[in-house]
């Protein structure tokens, strides 16, 4: 529990929840990253610009976080680049087949009632609870 943080955690959920509800009052988009990073890199379109300053905001937000409070992301990881990389492709694959990542079904979905978004967010723990809980004693 030395890394319990309720306030901030909670200022932080605060923050997506509704930085996601003002995209989706606003011009009726989910803020689905793995969706909005993928068509980015796809076909360009007239959205393209929209997509690219949101995902230009996330990264803004991250280094000013890191200028601002610069022990924010101060995190030991203790596990191998090839299996953080063979890690990350697994979840990009995961969101391909899940036809959304997190923030989607999970902040997104959810808030919206969505069946599909809830089924999906319980497959998301329920995988990342168990490999969490598999590799702490084999790596």
């Amino acid at each position: 529990m030395e890394n319990f943080t309720p306030v901030s955690a909670t200022l932080g959920g605060a923050l997506i929840g509704l930085s996601a509800s003002i995209l989706l009052l606003s011009n009726g988009k989910i803020a689905g990253i793995s969706s909005i990073v993928g068509k980015l890199v796809a076909r360009p379109s007239k959205e393209s610009l929209e997509k690219f300053v949101f995902f230009a905001g996330l990264l803004f937000g991250g280094i000013l976080l890191t200028v601002l409070y610069p022990t924010a992301f101060d995190v030991k990881i203790e596990r191998s680049i090839p299996i953080l990389t063979f890690a990350g492709l697994l979840v990009g694959i995961g969101t391909r087949i899940g036809s959304g990542c997190t923030s989607g079904h999970g902040v997104c979905g959810l808030s919206r009632l969505s069946v599909r978004s809830l089924a999906a967010t319980i497959c998301f723990m329920g995988a990342g609870f168990a490999v969490a809980t598999l590799l702490e004693g084999v790596l």
